[in-house]
């Protein structure tokens, strides 16, 4: 989401955002396919398969944070975004309770718009170069905080203590409890520092002259980037039904 006219939008933006759109409507198709209607439930576990998902879900994250430098309205944006999360939590949970999402992509990129636009100011007073230098920086080391650790990505270098894990409701922040469980789930702590570098990121790139290259205009993916919010909302349900339907009356 951001306030920028169409005549003013650095396309190739919504280009990227576009191609991790597809991406994960991809990814989730095949999810659908083997873990949801048991071909393979081992498919998530496979290592180019996480890789794959990261990089999607990393995507997301840089551009959306790259993106709210353009925002006006970043708290109603964060809102709606939060709002958008919570209905895929009350659904999921209430239709397939076995793969609910709790604390999923939305509600972190919302908590990230609120976070990022009240810190805004403070924000652009930082070096864009030092800034992503330090954003990086914590998400390295933050990245096994659901794990229980810091370290460097998933090697961990400092145990934390068990005591902060005990709390379902620090859950969002990236502290879950043994008995927390969600099908897609994206805290705080790390994943606020990946967006942060998206925006320091953005003010790098526009600080050097590149944001000239983003005017590229790419037909039908900048179209689909502007609209990934929908897109998002209601690929799963169709992928759902398209499944069903396959393994109903043709398997």
């Amino acid at each position: 989401m951001t306030d920028i006219k169409k005549a003013d939008r650095y396309s190739l933006i919504d280009a990227i955002r576009a191609a991790a759109i597809i991406n994960m409507v991809l990814y989730h198709l095949c999810y659908d396919i083997f873990c949801v209607f048991g071909v393979w439930t081992g498919f998530y576990r496979a290592i180019p398969v996480i890789i794959w998902e990261r990089f999607i879900c990393c995507t997301f994250n840089i551009v959306s944070g790259m993106s709210m430098n353009f925002s006006r309205h970043g708290y109603r944006h964060g809102i709606i975004t939060n709002l958008c999360g919570f209905l895929i939590t009350i659904v999921t949970v209430l239709v397939m309770p076995e793969q609910a999402i709790r604390f999923g992509v939305l509600n972190l990129l919302g908590c990230a718009m609120l976070i990022t636009f009240a810190l805004r100011r403070e924000l652009s007073r930082i070096k864009p170069l030092i800034g992503m230098l330090i954003f990086f920086l914590l998400f390295m080391l933050l990245y096994g905080v659901p794990n229980g650790f810091i370290g460097l990505f998933g090697y961990p270098l400092i145990r934390l203590p068990e005591a902060i894990y005990r709390f379902r409701w620090l859950a969002f922040l990236g502290f879950p409890p043994n008995s927390f469980y969600s099908a897609d789930y994206f805290p705080i702590i790390p994943w606020i520092f990946l967006y942060l570098f998206g925006f320091e990121l953005w003010r790098w790139i526009a600080d050097k002259g590149f944001d000239r290259f983003f005017r590229l205009r790419i037909p039908v993916l900048d179209f689909i980037g502007r609209h990934s919010l929908s897109i998002y909302l209601i690929h799963q349900p169709l992928l759902y039904g398209v499944c069903w339907l396959i393994f109903r009356f043709i398997t």
